[in-house]
């Protein structure tokens, strides 16, 4: 990798306020490239363009609304003005998330994250291709999630808008088979320490505390450098991504007994109001890149340590009937 070829590229990031977007607009800043700062909350972006011209970057703020295909429109338009007519590289990364059994969560909650994670990344690709196509060349990456391998109960439509993402990853890619210099990349970071597990929507009427084992939003910072640097299909972001990746092919049994387990954890916190969060406007409380939860200590630790065990049953399992059929036959 030559990190000098991001020297005056032209980055567009969306969901860029806070958490992995925050993250990835310094670490590009820090290669010299030029970066579009994009997000519903302006002050909050003007704060994060502080930060990258202290890194030495050079920045473009464009407050934007991904569920608004007008305001995606004149993010693209103000990003190739920006860059003489040029974008090399767009990272959708905006999301949102309600937390909640399907029946008690409001649909119009449901809508709003379809339409932020899954539309609102199409409607990026849809701004940006043209641009792409006149210059024959450009990647878009896209942040999905290990959400996209393994069903997220209590956030049906989170997981609805991150399946989705994967056959609209591959169904572009096969679309754009002939450009060859046109490349679609899938990032799927585990569970990240970002503000939004206190910023999204919450219809549990339970406080909702991540498990412990999360990465650094700068690990997936990094990880998008590296696909801009060496554009790659699927790049999960860390052991913990990978090794639920496995649960997923391995065990099927997984999904239902994680419903379980998240389930349990939820009737044992402690009681609040329900809340929509940031999902009808920014978030309230501050912006930044990491959500400070990686220093706390909390009871629903258990949860991802029990996920990780029953995985890896699953996986002695699975190997235990493969074994036994061999000696069958």
């Amino acid at each position: 990798m030559n990190p000098t070829r991001l020297q005056g590229a032209v980055v567009v990031i969306t969901g860029a306020s806070s958490g992995i977007g925050r993250a990835a607009a310094q670490a590009f800043c820090r290669h010299g490239a030029r970066v579009v700062l994009a997000a519903r909350d302006a002050e909050a972006l003007q704060e994060a363009a502080s930060e990258c011209l202290a890194l030495g970057g050079e920045t473009l703020v464009v407050p934007t609304d991904v569920t608004q295909s007008d305001s995606v429109e004149a993010l693209a338009r103000a990003a190739a003005e920006f860059g003489g007519g040029r974008i090399d590289i767009w990272i959708n990364n905006a999301g949102v998330g309600a937390v909640g059994a399907f029946d008690d969560t409001p649909v119009d909650a449901h809508e709003r994250v379809i339409q932020t994670d899954l539309i609102g990344y199409l409607r990026g690709a849809h701004a940006v291709l043209p641009y792409f196509k006149q210059q024959s060349r450009g990647i878009l990456i896209n942040t999905l999630s290990v959400g996209s391998w393994l069903a997220q109960p209590y956030a049906v439509s989170y997981s609805a808008a991150k399946f989705g993402l994967v056959g609209f990853c591959r169904a572009l890619r096969a679309e754009l088979v002939s450009w060859h210099d046109i490349h679609v990349c899938e990032v799927y970071p585990a569970i990240v320490d970002t503000p939004g597990f206190r910023d999204g929507g919450n219809y549990t009427g339970r406080s909702l505390k991540p498990p412990p084992l999360m990465s650094d939003p700068q690990q997936v910072a990094e990880a998008m450098l590296s696909v801009a640097l060496e554009p790659r299909r699927v790049v999960p972001v860390g052991p913990l991504a990978t090794l639920m990746r496995l649960e997923h092919f391995a065990m099927p049994l997984f999904e239902p007994l994680y419903g379980l387990a998240v389930g349990a954890a939820l009737r044992r916190a402690k009681r609040t109001p329900t809340s929509s969060g940031n999902l009808f406007h920014p978030a309230l409380g501050q912006r930044r890149v990491d959500g400070g939860w990686r220093q706390r200590v909390h009871q629903t630790g258990w949860l991802v340590g029990g996920a990780v065990a029953v995985g890896a049953l699953g996986l002695l399992l699975s190997a235990g009937r493969v074994a036994c059929g061999k000696r069958r036959r």
